[in-house]
């Protein structure tokens, strides 16, 4: 069983305590009340009567009689009859026995061209649709019409235009270093010259690979860190190099 809690024992629980009433503050009231209770009764006193106050009452004298409302046609008169019964257009007269009709008038419609016509055959159709829809074969894209083009298989004019203007830079460029070479500037490395150079690369490249392979897996010091970034920078170039010399057959290289 659970122990029950009291509260600690003092001698001023013993005092008589006076019992304190809160006082509750007033109610608000709006300083706008008033107001809004007049003019709720002001709108409704005005459709209490449903409609108009003032109505016009009918009089009993004038009550709705038979076919009051129904239109009223106009009086029959001896001018209507007699406008009914006169035509004002008339029937061509009938032809006489001695007129003749008239002759020699000719069509110019070939009616044995006309009967004897191929009929128009019917515009080849394809169905893509479950429902029925259908399309002309024409448009819709089936027909290889874009291979029978007159043109089809041409090179397009802008691309010539820009083949032309690259052959003319090219043309350009070869003068200028036909012009830096005889004027001693520049110099062209032979095939064996250009062989030569790329072994070497190859061999610089592969010793520095065989010293990178040697390289320790964990670099923990600066000194490790800095060596594999040298090595890597210069295995980098040399692959440009190599890369360079095995695209390009021409190559010229400064005097100086």
């Amino acid at each position: 069983m659970s122990e029950i809690v009291r509260p600690p024992e003092s001698v001023y629980n013993l005092l008589p305590k006076e019992e304190v009433h809160a006082e509750k503050p007033p109610r608000y009231m709006s300083k706008y009340r008033p107001q809004v209770v007049l003019e709720k009764k002001s709108t409704k006193d005005a459709m209490r009567t449903m409609g108009p106050a003032k109505v016009e009452v009918p009089s009993p004298d004038k009550y709705l009689k038979k076919q009051s409302k129904e239109p009223k046609l106009p009086a029959k008169t001896q001018c209507l009859k007699e406008a009914r019964n006169t035509c004002t257009v008339r029937k061509p007269a009938v032809p006489a026995r001695t007129d003749n009709p008239l002759m020699g008038i000719r069509t110019k419609r070939d009616f044995i061209k006309t009967a004897t016509a191929v009929p128009m055959k019917p515009q080849p159709a394809c169905v893509d649709s479950s429902k029925g829809h259908k399309q002309l074969l024409e448009k819709s894209g089936l027909l290889p019409k874009y291979i029978k083009k007159k043109h089809y298989g041409e090179v397009p004019e802008y691309l010539q235009q820009r083949n032309e203007e690259e052959q003319r830079a090219q043309e350009e460029y070869d003068n200028f270093v036909k012009e830096q070479r005889e004027q001693g500037a520049m110099k062209h490395l032979s095939d064996e010259e250009r062989q030569d150079i790329l072994e070497r690369l190859k061999k610089n490249w592969d010793q520095l690979q065989h010293e990178y392979q040697g390289l320790s897996l964990v670099t923990d010091t600066m000194s490790k860190k800095s060596r594999k970034e040298r090595l890597e920078v210069a295995m980098k170039q040399l692959e440009n190099d190599i890369n360079l010399f095995e695209r390009f057959k021409t190559v010229y290289i400064p005097n100086n």
